[in-house]
């Protein structure tokens, strides 16, 4: 190992960071795709998906030429069915009132954890984050802090070093190389990670005091085959602006419906980018993160899943900050869709040997949540268009039908953000379910720009901005027998 920042104190800083040598940036940037080549993003298509997709559109195009009304109303259908089948699946979902519940652990001896926690400019959070890191509830001497700050990013490495005081808290620095993701540095902290366990946790994060003792009951109370929990990501800054509002609710059903539905079905989650905790050594057995997949978390849910490995959820949340303008959500929402691309290319290279290494129920819940959820980006601002001409002209363009699954997609949305209110306490997700209708075609600007970047520049990393909003304090509820929940607000304050 080189030492980043030399050993003379300078203007009162720590004395030094520790520099990944060139072998371990290799290893972070090209490892896992020299170990898995057929699982690694770093080739969008193969020419064969290529052919296939050429084959499948010029067949479409034939069929379409040789009867065109037999291929509409067979095409009508098939969206229809498809469209029905996630309106129902998210009823089920919203219709699980019971918030999650996690044990807390008393181990004798506590397993030593650690947290990676990639920074990029990200000085004016850096404190806030280690300040909620030192609030967890774990011995201090138990924990592994990884604050993994780019090579050129001068002033988030100086304010790492301000605050990384704490013996247990360790300043590492990942030189600047392509591609410049988040995975990357991941890796690069996962090669020099002490824990038996390992979390991720984002600049802007701030962790329930409890969460990983959730996490850790969570692991001894399964087999082996628990690798992975997902605590939820809960928005703290809704009442920022209209957008973060819809954000906030839209975090609020993934991570507090759709997530636990999935984890109690045994199905695969897609991973959001924080707040997953890790048996570590199963973590480095599927070969970490994929440094060139922009949704590094959703592709490493499907990987653990054709592993045949298991996900869980716990109760404990991390607070969060949702963008608060229309462009830095756009640029955000362009990445992941644009990450979901590639991690359904990546799983579609094979699609038979996916489907029996994960099992058909999985497979078919993948194709649901992914290829269904990239569907719908790209239909919901064409179809908003469509449903207003409809309805505005004076011929029949649409049947009954139409009008009645949209309405009930709708009703249905609505009813989760209701849900989503009841088990959080506050009314904003309510609020938010008035006008989601206006929200979702939004998703289409992004879907399109996702497929110029597929093409262009896959691998590019659209970084958010963080600590530009006021964020309201929460707090969970006091643990009962042992146990802890979803938040509460608190809305005394501001943090």
């Amino acid at each position: 190992m080189g030492l980043g920042v030399s050993d003379a104190p300078q203007g009162g800083l720590r004395a030094a960071a520790v520099s990944i040598d060139a072998a371990e940036l290799d290893f972070a940037r090209l490892g896992f795709h020299r170990a898995f080549p057929a699982r690694s993003a770093k080739r969008t298509l193969h020419f064969t998906q290529l052919f296939v997709l050429a084959v499948l559109a010029a067949g479409l195009l034939l069929v379409a030429r040789a009867a065109p009304s037999q291929t509409l109303t067979v095409l009508h259908a098939a969206a229809l069915i498809v469209f029905a089948i996630a309106i129902v699946w998210r009823l089920i979902a919203a219709a699980c009132l019971n918030p999650v519940l996690s044990r807390l652990a008393e181990p004798t001896i506590w397993p030593v954890y650690t947290m990676l926690c990639p920074l990029y400019r990200e000085a004016n959070v850096a404190p806030d984050l280690v300040a909620a890191l030192d609030r967890m509830d774990y011995p201090k001497h138990a924990l592994d802090v990884k604050l993994l700050v780019e090579g050129d990013d001068v002033d988030t490495l100086a304010a790492a070093l301000a605050v990384a005081t704490a013996p247990h808290i360790e300043v590492v620095i990942v030189p600047a190389a392509a591609p410049r993701t988040k995975p990357k540095a991941l890796n690069a902290g996962l090669a020099r990670a002490r824990g038996e366990f390992v979390v991720v946790y984002d600049a802007e994060d701030r962790p329930h005091p409890e969460q990983l003792r959730a996490a850790l009951a969570a692991f001894e109370d399964a087999d082996g085959t628990l690798v992975c929990v997902q605590a939820p990501l809960v928005i703290d800054n809704a009442e920022a602006s209209w957008i973060a509002r819809q954000f906030a609710a839209e975090y609020a059903i993934q991570f507090g419906q759709m997530l636990p539905l999935l984890a109690k079905s045994g199905l695969p989650l897609p991973l959001g980018g924080s707040s997953n905790h890790f048996r570590t050594t199963a973590l480095r057995a599927i070969g970490g993160w994929d440094p060139y997949n922009v949704t590094e978390d959703a592709d490493l849910g499907y990987r653990l899943a054709r592993a045949r490995y298991r996900i869980g959820v716990i109760g404990p949340p991390t607070w969060e900050e949702a963008p608060v303008g229309f462009w830095p959500w756009l640029n955000q929402r362009t990445r992941w869709i644009k990450g979901h691309m590639q991690t359904w290319l990546v799983l579609m290279r094979d699609p038979i040997g996916s489907a029996r290494e994960m099992g058909l129920a999985a497979f078919a819940s993948m194709q649901l949540m992914l290829a269904g959820g990239m569907v719908a980006a790209f239909a919901h601002g064409p179809l908003a268009c469509i449903l207003l001409i409809a309805a505005l002209s004076p011929y029949d363009l649409l049947g009954p039908e139409d009008f009645i699954l949209a309405l009930c997609g709708y009703c249905v949305a609505a009813f989760a953000a209701l849900t989503a209110s009841a088990l959080s306490g506050s009314l904003s997700h309510a609020r938010a379910a008035l006008t989601m209708p206006f929200y979702w075609p939004l998703a289409s600007f992004a879907a399109l720009r996702a497929v110029f970047e597929l093409v262009f520049r896959p691998h590019h990393w659209a970084k958010t901005a963080h600590g530009v909003s006021a964020r309201r304090r929460f707090s969970g509820p006091s643990p009962a027998k042992g146990h802890v929940s979803a938040p509460v607000m608190d809305v005394r304050g501001r943090a």
